[in-house]
């Protein structure tokens, strides 16, 4: 049995993923809202949007094993005066919800069925990653990450990139060389050209 001050081997990932993309939106400014992003019709907005509801918001309430309120998934974000503000405190919260290693054991529900709570925090650490770069590239900035955490985002594209294409939510692989960065190698793997930083 885990002793409680144990937490779980992914959480360390988690935690500098959350840090880098709170760092990340903090950069961006008003003006580049409205610029394009290279994630479909989607412009700076309604990218950032969709990172913060299902990062945040939704990270913390898969934990806690409650769904998504319909006030949530219809809200704009960067209305919010100080909404990368927010949005660093709203990851605070979520981070320290998934510091208990209990909740990474048995399944959560997503209203398909239940899904691995293990596998489900991975897949939410890679769209902080994926995302956070995505972010960056539209707005200017650089996205770091370690390398153990880039080799975690890899093993999570690998194995659930079918998933992720299945509905939409990668483009197909592009070709980088073998020997490339590992987290460019994960970025390809999901449908993005890490040299120009655009989507396929």
């Amino acid at each position: 049995m885990k002793s409680p001050d144990t937490t779980h081997p992914h959480h360390p990932y988690m935690v500098e993923c959350a840090a880098e993309a709170s760092r990340i939106a903090r950069g961006v400014t008003a003006e580049q809202l409205d610029l394009p992003t290279h994630c479909g019709d989607w412009d700076v907005r309604a990218l950032v949007n969709h990172w913060v509801l299902y990062t945040s918001h939704g990270l913390e309430h898969r934990a806690l094993r409650k769904p998504l309120p319909d006030e949530l998934t219809k809200r704009d974000f960067t209305t919010a005066p100080d909404w990368a503000g927010a949005y660093a405190a709203q990851l605070d919260r979520a981070v320290a919800a998934w510091a208990d290693p209990s909740v990474w054991d048995g399944d959560i529900d997503l209203g398909m069925g239940p899904f691995p709570a293990t596998d489900l925090a991975g897949m939410v650490i890679k769209e902080l990653a994926v995302h956070g770069w995505d972010v960056a590239m539209a707005t200017g900035q650089d996205f770091r990450v370690s390398e153990g955490a880039a080799c975690f985002v890899l093993n999570v594209v690998e194995t659930h990139g079918d998933l992720y294409r299945q509905y939409d939510g990668f483009a197909a692989p592009v070709t980088v060389s073998a020997d490339a960065p590992v987290f460019d190698r994960a970025l390809a793997l999901s449908g993005r050209d890490p040299e120009s930083g655009a989507q396929q």
